[in-house]
């Protein structure tokens, strides 16, 4: 059984379609992630994956069960880090972390996930005295208490800095190696190179591309663009499989030094493919 699977899956508003027939499979254990520019219909699609919002029309299982007719028991196998939360200013980390734990039949202790988070230092700090960044990361602990099979992640790292970025990026992928399940939305696409197995691309309501990050809308089979300086002069070319024209180099006296073989990234892909929809 996969962790989700969705057919068909639309959402229609005062006749307009903010989700327009997406076809998804989500294997268990993986780390997939859903770009889109805003507004594309991907924290819709979510939403409804989430049993927040209901489809119009369209199949949807998440853990073999319907999200718009799932109950408690259901809910208590999921977690979920929205992008804005509210909490309970006057209460400490670990006040808050073990309320919430509470709700769960088996939570994780709360001083483990308080440290999976690195906020141990601010265990018995009020919330209200946190930075931005440390309420991120304490909306997190509260997505993760409940030991949930699969975890919806909307934007988790904003207010990061990079270092908190990095290390948030180890924890999730040591929860991927304890097999939860985790969709991830971002805007950071270094993010998403970084974590996700898979990822696709949302615009105009539908899924536009659907690959690993290397190989998203034909990145892998995209020519390489080869640059080196030769008499005095850049030059460059694109070519398919740049090995021959690097022997040509070798032999004719090119500055290799100054050799460069780039691809397209996946923010050059990315941008293609949204700007394809418009």
């Amino acid at each position: 059984m996969e962790a989700i699977e969705v057919t068909g899956l639309r959402k229609t508003y005062n006749g307009r379609d903010a989700v327009a027939g997406i076809d998804l499979v989500v294997a268990r254990g993986e780390i997939f992630s859903l770009l889109g520019p805003n507004g594309a219909g991907k924290t819709t699609t979510v939403e409804i994956l989430e049993g927040h919002r209901r489809r119009t029309a369209g199949d949807v299982r998440v853990l073999g069960e319907d999200p718009g007719k799932a109950g408690s028991a259901w809910r208590s196998r999921i977690g979920i880090v929205l992008q804005d939360a509210d909490d309970a200013a006057d209460l400490t980390v670990h006040e808050t972390v073990r309320h919430i734990a509470g709700f769960y039949p088996s939570p994780r202790k709360p001083d483990e996930v308080i440290e999976l988070v690195g906020l141990t230092a601010k265990r018995n700090d009020k919330i209200r005295t946190l930075s931005g960044g440390q309420r991120r990361r304490v909306d997190v602990a509260l997505g993760i208490v409940g030991s949930p099979e699969l975890l919806f992640l909307d934007e988790p790292t904003t207010g990061f800095d990079p270092e908190a970025r990095r290390q948030f990026w180890e924890l999730i992928r040591t929860l991927a190696g304890d097999g939860t399940t985790i969709v991830l939305t971002t805007h950071y696409l270094d993010e998403a190179e970084a974590l996700a197995d898979r990822l696709a691309v949302v615009a105009d309501g539908r899924i536009v591309a659907e690959g690993t990050p290397a190989t998203l809308g034909g990145r892998a089979a995209s020519e390489a663009r080869v640059s080196w300086t030769e008499d005095g002069l850049v030059r460059s070319e694109q070519v398919a499989d740049p090995s021959d024209l690097i022997r040509h180099l070798v032999t004719s006296g090119a500055d290799l030094t100054t050799l460069t073989i780039t691809r397209p990234t996946l923010e050059d892909t990315y941008l293609d493919l949204i700007g394809a929809t418009r």
